[in-house]
């Protein structure tokens, strides 16, 4: 199959059936005792066995060999720029922001440009999140990788990305997400430099956020979804399978390519997610609707509305509202917001926060508008206005408080240590002696001016 022309399968967490051969899926049954084409049958499973019907999470893969066929794990001894240890370093509440991450000049694949930023928990205890960045300039030959300790949200700033999965090929450009969910292999070819962020959540797997009084549809709509159809190497080479284990990186060597799947079919796959599908939507009389309206995906806790992970869009968007300070309003938060932008301006920090680049507000951190936005946004005409034309910025929130590493915080070299200066601008405007008026600009809402 062209890598450039695929074609996919729709809808969220459906039941797909997909082969590449006619008549490479069993019929009536997932593991007769000849598989047709004498492939060999294999179920992945990402949840329990006896996880709730409507969370079981499973595929049957009928593929050319096992995925057993290989030599034993080893400790990789491939350069890599992954790491977990967030506790050893001394916790910094400060608002961060890091300039565009800079891209290698050296050789560097996908999985050797992944540096990790910050993040909380651990794997083994399967609870906790990670945030990376990838930087890199070079495919993938002859080798995969697989994360064993959870899902990957994948999000390009820079470059496509063409991954090939066991279940087939997909196509990643910027304005686009990928989540490869946990256990399942994968490569990255790219041409050319390539950056971009990594959400990895250890606890459960990415749903859609309920939509409670939004009714039935809306924001990210379900048939939006889309996973790739059979697509399988029958390739017999050196290859290389590295994996990710206990945040440890190991590496396996087989005599085949792991891509061999000639059929598939279940709820458990790798899928993409055009941004620019996703249904906004906003106040339209007053006041400044929570972010989470903005919610694309959510790994949710144990705890009833708090998320592990939420990931959150800021897509272009009418704002109308009316007697209203529009931007998003000073906020001091429970959860931890990492916020990266894609291409074009944040509407509320319009200068220093950069396409490539970064902001971290932890918990309780008081963040919001810079001193340019307020004082704009406060005299505007609050006549209807597009925002964020030409712009898409995303956010990694967690519930979580995330500790950096060492790459994050020194080694990067992009922290902007003049992020706070920002808000010294903003003045004090206070005036004991100007009383204000009461008016009535919405019917039964009275207002001050």
């Amino acid at each position: 199959m062209d890598k450039h022309e695929l074609k996919y399968l729709s809808g969220f967490g459906s039941e797909l059936a997909t082969e590449a051969l006619e008549g490479a899926l069993p019929e009536g049954q997932n593991s007769p005792q000849v598989c047709p084409y004498g492939l060999y049958a294999e179920q992945l499973s990402g949840t329990a066995f006896t996880a709730p019907r409507e969370a079981n999470k499973r595929a049957w893969l009928y593929r050319i060999r096992p995925s057993v066929v290989h030599k034993p794990f080893v400790a990789s001894s491939s350069k890599h720029n992954l790491d977990y240890d967030f506790d050893s370093r001394h916790p910094n509440p400060n608002q961060l922001r890091w300039k565009p991450f800079s891209l290698p000049s050296a050789r560097t694949t996908w999985v050797e440009g992944l540096h990790t930023v910050c993040g909380a928990g651990d794997p083994k205890s399967r609870h906790g999140v990670a945030i990376h960045v990838y930087l890199c300039n070079t495919s993938m030959v002859d080798s995969a990788f697989c994360n064993a300790d959870g899902d990957l949200l994948i999000v390009p700033q820079q470059g496509t990305l063409h991954l090939t999965t066991e279940f087939g090929l997909l196509k990643v450009g910027v304005g686009e997400i990928v989540v490869v969910q946990q256990g399942m292999r994968f490569a990255v070819e790219v041409s050319g430099a390539a950056r971009g962020y990594v959400l990895e959540v250890y606890d459960a797997h990415f749903v859609l956020p309920n939509l409670g009084p939004i009714g039935a549809n809306g924001l990210a709509n379900p048939r939006d979804f889309l996973a790739p159809v059979a697509a399988y190497e029958d390739r017999d080479v050196p290859f290389t399978i590295i994996q990710k284990y206990q945040n440890h990186l190991f590496e396996a060597r087989q005599d085949h390519s792991c891509f061999d799947v000639v059929a598939w079919h279940g709820n458990y796959y790798p899928y993409k997610y055009d941004l620019n599908r996703f249904m906004v939507v906003n106040a339209t009389a007053f006041d400044h609707c929570d972010p989470s309206i903005f919610t694309v995906l959510t790994c949710p806790s144990l705890k009833p509305g708090v998320a592990i992970a939420d990931f959150v869009i800021f897509p272009p968007r009418w704002a109308v509202q009316e007697h209203t300070f529009r931007p998003p309003y000073y906020h001091r938060n429970t959860m931890t917001e990492f916020m990266g932008l894609l291409y074009g301006n944040y509407e509320a920090k319009e200068t220093g926060f950069l396409p490539g680049g970064a902001t971290l507000h932890s918990m309780m951190t008081p963040h919001g508008p810079d001193a340019q936005c307020f004082n704009a946004a406060s005299t505007e005409a609050l006549v209807p206005k597009r925002v964020a034309d030409g712009t898409q910025s995303f956010m990694f929130e967690t519930s979580l408080g995330l500790g950096l590493t060492e790459w994050g915080e020194k080694t990067c070299c992009a922290i902007d240590d003049e992020y706070f200066k920002c808000w010294q601008p903003l003045a004090k405007n206070f005036d004991p002696n100007n009383k204000p008026v009461q008016k009535t600009a919405v019917k039964g809402k009275p207002v001050t001016e």
